[in-house]
């Protein structure tokens, strides 16, 4: 598969692809239940829901995660939460 370049920043990869509940675990470690418990608590990163109701198929885009967690980030010496 090609890799995608973005319009705005030529010859820089797109790293903004959907990932499934289970992707987002294999990569970054948060099993896909307490993803569930992050929605339902309305906690977490932003995701995208396609189809109607409880049966719903989830998406996180990339840079959702990565921004999220970012927001997460303590500085050392800094205020804890």
């Amino acid at each position: 598969m090609a890799d995608k370049t973005s319009p705005q920043s030529p010859g820089q990869p797109i790293r903004d692809e959907l990932m499934s509940p289970k992707e987002v675990q294999a990569e970054y470690g948060f099993t896909a239940q307490t993803l569930a418990n992050y929605r339902w608590q309305g906690l977490g990163p932003a995701y995208i829901k396609v189809g109607p109701g409880r049966s719903g198929r989830i998406k996180y885009r990339r840079s959702s995660v990565e921004r999220w967690l970012n927001d997460q980030t303590v500085e050392a010496g800094g205020n804890a939460a």
